[in-house]
């Protein structure tokens, strides 16, 4: 920000620049592509994933506060006009509240600095506490809202309005009412009333102005300017372009520079339902096999994995089919880990959803799909995770039919799409869970989910991951089969299906995922504590700091 000189506040062009260059930091935001942290996608995260010494989940954005700072100190001494200066500090308020949140979900309670701080200041600030960041986080966004304008359009599409804000606040306090920052009363703390008001209230400005589920899955990501964006971070070809990084999503046959994110394992696939809502061997209406396992799943399945010979048209060749099988599928894209003299690990599955299917090879790192750090399922799953908490499942089961009913789902004879009656409160939470795990695979909330829920020393610790391994039938020819795979006639139902533990594929890797109580609330960087002395680490990482409320 050094380029701007004191003659900023008083220009609005420059001011505005200067606005634009904090989003450009604040919300410089991709498809997460962190599945391996949960149950997703391929990749362990093993014991020395994070430590105080190395960079894994640590965030320490104080350069980006300093210029949000500047902004709200220095803007009401120029010449702009009022109603200039109130939309720009509405927006830099809420960037504030933004940086610090995930400050304090990665490390709980850290140095609140409302100046911009220059060298003669004391820049050994303390930590304040877990329950003052939340105040300060909440005091700005309720700044922001009075700043704002209640939704904008056209040329101001994806800036901040009251209707993001409000979107955000119901995150905020979902996590702050959460048993991660409550563990001796993890879902009868009184942080979950406020948590469902939030929700309530942002849900309603919503469907006030037009936000609401789309018809078509798959389309809520192919598509732009819909009404489940609340808060998008736009791409445009050619200026700003491969935030899915598609190149490095797409087997390694269609693609190039890179292959192997998002993976999905084994675990997500048998995780969708069937057609009619129903868990994988509890229908009735259909049976479930392995080997037989993409038929009759619930519509997301096709609309996000990719099996052994399941129709996937990419770079525009009409018909193709993705195969995962070793010597029948080109390249690298074969389920293994010594694959054609490489050393890739492959779990036979693959991802589709966010990929533009008709991109050239030689243009794969084209793909401008918009990133929807905010989306309104989020919205309805707050309401119904907070109402649950609060002694009614009503909002649960209305948030779940409605999610289920646009996926495609049977309705059933009692019009609950799969799911089952009388729910108690323990259940309904499993469930608002589960489906929150399929509705945004692959978009950055399983891991955050299980961490704010207190589930990854309970679920994830210790888990292994599995991939699906096809061999052709016996008695199908070799060379018979790879003629017809190369003209995408070889079908799924021509293999045998084998669930495997991913680790044999890579014997020097780790093969169950570490996952301990610590890592509620993960250290700060040793390199800030030592540049202040005044930093106290947590209290699980070698310090007395406790960040729970």
């Amino acid at each position: 920000m050094s380029n701007y000189g004191p003659d900023v506040w008083n220009d609005s062009k420059l001011t505005s620049a200067f606005l634009t260059d904090i989003y450009g930091n604040v919300l410089n935001l991709t498809w997460p592509r962190d599945g391996s942290n949960s149950d997703e996608c391929l990749g362990i995260m093993g014991k020395d994933a994070v430590q105080p010494n190395n960079t894994s989940f640590k965030f320490w954005p104080y350069a980006s506060i300093r210029n949000i700072n500047t902004l709200l100190k220095n803007i009401d001494e120029g010449t702009l006009p009022e109603g200039e200066k109130n939309l720009m500090k509405g927006q830099a308020y809420f960037m504030r509240a933004f940086q610090y949140f995930k400050m304090v979900r990665l490390h709980g309670g850290v140095p609140i600095v409302k100046e911009p701080q220059s060298l003669e200041d004391d820049l050994n600030v303390k930590r304040n506490s877990t329950a003052e960041c939340f105040e300060f986080i909440l005091s700005d966004l309720d700044e922001a809202a009075k700043l704002l304008p209640v939704k904008n359009s056209g040329d101001n599409y994806g800036r901040i309005d009251q209707c993001i804000v409000a979107a955000f606040k119901s995150r905020v306090l979902l996590y702050k009412a959460s048993p991660q920052f409550n563990p001796s009363s993890p879902y009868n703390n009184s942080y979950w009333k406020d948590a469902y008001n939030a929700a309530k209230s942002a849900k309603e400005l919503l469907d006030q102005n037009g936000y609401g589920l789309i018809d078509n899955y798959t389309d809520v990501f192919e598509t732009k300017k819909h009404s489940e964006a609340i808060l998008p971070i736009i791409y445009s070809n050619p200026t700003k372009v491969n935030g899915r990084a598609e190149d490095a999503v797409r087997p390694l046959s269609e693609s190039k520079n890179a292959t192997g994110g998002d993976q999905p394992t084994w675990g997500l696939v048998e995780s969708f339902p069937m057609k009619d809502g129903k868990k994988v061997g509890e229908s009735d209406k259909y049976s479930y096999n392995v080997q037989e396992f993409w038929k009759n799943r619930d519509p997301r399945f096709d609309a996000v994995i990719v099996y052994n010979g399941d129709i996937y048209e990419l770079s525009g060749k009409a018909g193709r089919r993705q195969y995962t099988t070793p010597n029948i599928a080109n390249s690298l894209d074969a389920f293994g880990y010594n694959i054609q003299g490489e050393h890739h690990n492959r779990t036979g599955l693959y991802c589709k959803k966010g990929i533009m299917e008709e991109l050239p090879v030689a243009q794969v790192t084209l793909n401008d799909v918009d990133w929807l750090e905010i989306r309104y399922p989020e919205i309805m799953f707050n309401l119904a995770e907070t109402a649950n908490e609060n002694g009614s499942t009503a909002e649960g089961y209305e948030t779940l039919v409605a999610i289920r009913k646009r996926a495609g789902i049977e309705p059933g004879a009692n019009n609950l799409y799969g799911l089952k009656a009388g729910m108690s409160r323990e259940e309904m939470r499993l469930a608002l869970l589960d489906e929150k795990r399929i509705e945004f695979c692959f978009e950055g909330q399983r891991f955050w989910d299980l961490r704010r829920h207190r589930m990854l020393h309970t679920y994830l610790n210790g888990q292994h991951k599995y991939g699906i391994l096809a061999n052709l039938k016996a008695g199908i020819d070799m060379t018979d089969a790879m003629n017809r795979a190369a003209s995408y006639t070889l079908m799924p139902e021509e293999f045998d299906y084998q669930v495997i533990d991913l680790i044999f594929q890579n014997p020097t890797s780790e093969d169950a995922m570490y996952m301990p109580e610590s890592y509620y609330f993960f250290p700060i960087s040793k390199d800030e504590i030592e540049k202040n002395p005044n930093l106290d680490q947590n209290k699980d990482w070698g310090g007395s700091f406790d960040p729970v409320l």
